[in-house]
């Protein structure tokens, strides 16, 4: 049985800007990394504040720490590893807020329940090479999550095309800023 590693990353601005938080290794687990954590809140940052969050495939926690370390109004982040949900509720007893829900599920279990409420942001990074971003797209739109100028952040292994995240939304979309470091390719998206 291999050794439980802990691993941590560090908020990059904001209110709890400095503080290093602590998630146990788990599998296909990829947290984002401060660079791009940056340049990612570089591109919301007039827009940010006072605004909800939904978080699909939260793992570390890295994105939605960070959103609330800028002053997000609510962040739902949504893990099905039980591991990695444990750290996500250990981190947030750190941080004493209320502003944080989290659910250990499937995002798209998630996504197929009841939803009375649509995000202003939601962030979506799946694991890698099983094709869960076509599917968790179509369910954020047919399952009202998003709605008119909600802004979808989206890493992969490959570049977003306009034409498919269209289909995928059966919505129009404007890709606002897209980039790629290593590996990932990642992209801000609005809805139109």
């Amino acid at each position: 049985m291999a050794p439980i590693i802990n691993n941590s990353f560090q908020i990059v601005s904001g209110e709890y800007r400095g503080r290093k938080f602590n998630f146990l290794d788990t599998p296909s687990l990829r947290p984002t990394s401060g660079k791009i954590r940056e340049t990612l809140f570089n591109w919301i940052q007039f827009e940010s504040h006072n605004k909800t969050y939904l978080d699909l495939f939260t793992g570390s926690g890295s994105l939605s720490f960070e959103a609330l370390s800028r002053g997000a109004k609510q962040v739902v982040s949504i893990e099905k590893n039980f591991n990695a949900y444990q750290s996500l509720k250990k981190n947030k007893i750190l941080l004493k807020t209320n502003k944080m829900r989290i659910f250990n599920q499937d995002a798209l279990n998630f996504l197929s329940e009841k939803n009375t409420q649509t995000f202003d942001f939601v962030f979506l990074d799946p694991p890698f090479n099983k094709n869960y971003l076509p599917k968790t797209l179509k369910a954020l739109s047919k399952g009202n999550f998003v709605t008119l100028n909600t802004k979808i952040y989206i890493e992969s292994e490959f570049k977003i095309l306009k034409n498919d995240a269209t289909e995928w939304l059966s919505t129009n979309i404007k890709i606002n800023k897209q980039k790629h470091t290593g590996q990932v390719h990642y992209c801000l998206i609005t809805l139109l």
